[in-house]
Protein backbone atom coordinates (compact mmCIF):
# COMPACT_ATOMS: atom_id res chain seq x y z
CA UNK A 1 0.00 0.00 0.00
CA UNK A 2 2.96 2.31 0.83
CA UNK A 3 4.60 1.55 -2.47
CA UNK A 4 1.49 2.73 -4.27
CA UNK A 5 2.04 6.01 -2.26
CA UNK A 6 5.32 6.29 -3.79
CA UNK A 7 6.66 5.88 0.29
CA UNK A 8 9.85 3.24 0.00
CA UNK A 9 10.18 0.88 3.39
CA UNK A 10 12.52 -1.77 3.54
CA UNK A 11 11.56 -5.26 5.03
CA UNK A 12 14.04 -4.07 8.18
CA UNK A 13 11.40 -1.24 8.89
CA UNK A 14 8.70 -3.75 8.22
CA UNK A 15 10.18 -6.49 10.42
CA UNK A 16 10.14 -3.88 13.89
CA UNK A 17 6.84 -2.61 12.86
CA UNK A 18 5.41 -6.19 13.13
CA UNK A 19 7.42 -6.73 16.65
CA UNK A 20 6.38 -3.62 17.85
CA UNK A 21 2.43 -4.07 16.87
CA UNK A 22 1.94 -7.48 16.45
CA UNK A 23 1.18 -8.47 19.76
CA UNK A 24 -0.67 -5.64 20.39
CA UNK A 25 -2.93 -6.75 17.35
CA UNK A 26 -3.61 -10.07 17.99
CA UNK A 27 -4.38 -9.65 21.61
CA UNK A 28 -7.52 -7.08 20.40
CA UNK A 29 -8.35 -9.81 18.22
CA UNK A 30 -8.63 -12.23 20.68
CA UNK A 31 -10.82 -9.91 22.77
CA UNK A 32 -12.69 -9.54 19.77
CA UNK A 33 -13.27 -13.08 19.77
CA UNK A 34 -16.52 -14.39 20.85
CA UNK A 35 -16.59 -16.79 23.78
CA UNK A 36 -16.29 -20.53 22.94
CA UNK A 37 -19.66 -22.03 23.33
CA UNK A 38 -20.64 -25.31 25.69
CA UNK A 39 -21.16 -27.66 22.73
CA UNK A 40 -17.27 -28.79 21.35
CA UNK A 41 -16.01 -32.12 19.79
CA UNK A 42 -12.45 -33.78 19.83
CA UNK A 43 -10.67 -34.69 16.44
CA UNK A 44 -7.38 -36.90 16.22
CA UNK A 45 -5.12 -37.47 13.07
CA UNK A 46 -2.11 -38.90 12.24
CA UNK A 47 -0.47 -36.69 10.24
CA UNK A 48 3.02 -37.17 8.41
CA UNK A 49 5.64 -33.96 9.25
CA UNK A 50 9.20 -34.23 8.50
CA UNK A 51 8.41 -38.36 7.35
CA UNK A 52 7.80 -38.66 11.16
CA UNK A 53 4.34 -39.80 12.20
CA UNK A 54 2.29 -37.76 14.41
CA UNK A 55 -0.81 -37.60 16.80
CA UNK A 56 -2.87 -34.43 16.14
CA UNK A 57 -5.91 -33.23 18.75
CA UNK A 58 -8.16 -30.63 17.79
CA UNK A 59 -11.00 -29.55 19.83
CA UNK A 60 -13.50 -27.76 17.91
CA UNK A 61 -16.65 -26.01 18.83
CA UNK A 62 -19.76 -26.34 17.07
CA UNK A 63 -19.04 -23.13 15.22
CA UNK A 64 -16.41 -24.49 13.80
CA UNK A 65 -13.46 -22.37 16.16
CA UNK A 66 -10.48 -24.01 16.60
CA UNK A 67 -10.76 -24.13 20.78
CA UNK A 68 -7.01 -25.85 21.34
CA UNK A 69 -4.52 -27.92 19.05
CA UNK A 70 -1.83 -30.24 20.48
CA UNK A 71 0.71 -32.18 18.10
CA UNK A 72 2.47 -34.95 19.17
CA UNK A 73 4.87 -37.67 18.58
CA UNK A 74 3.25 -40.18 20.95
CA UNK A 75 -0.79 -41.12 21.47
CA UNK A 76 -0.45 -41.55 25.21
CA UNK A 77 -2.58 -40.31 28.64
CA UNK A 78 -0.14 -37.75 29.94
CA UNK A 79 -0.85 -35.90 25.55
CA UNK A 80 -4.60 -36.47 26.30
CA UNK A 81 -4.70 -35.34 29.72
CA UNK A 82 -2.80 -32.01 28.50
CA UNK A 83 -5.22 -31.10 25.88
CA UNK A 84 -8.42 -31.67 28.53
CA UNK A 85 -6.70 -28.89 30.82
CA UNK A 86 -5.98 -26.93 28.52
CA UNK A 87 -9.73 -27.02 27.39
CA UNK A 88 -10.88 -26.65 30.86
CA UNK A 89 -8.74 -23.68 31.61
CA UNK A 90 -10.52 -22.04 28.33
CA UNK A 91 -14.30 -22.51 30.05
Amino acid sequence: MMAECGVEVSREAIRCWAIKFGPLIAANLRRARSRPTGRWRLDEVVVKIGCRRMYLWRAVDDEGEALAILVQRRRNKQAALKLLRRLLTLS
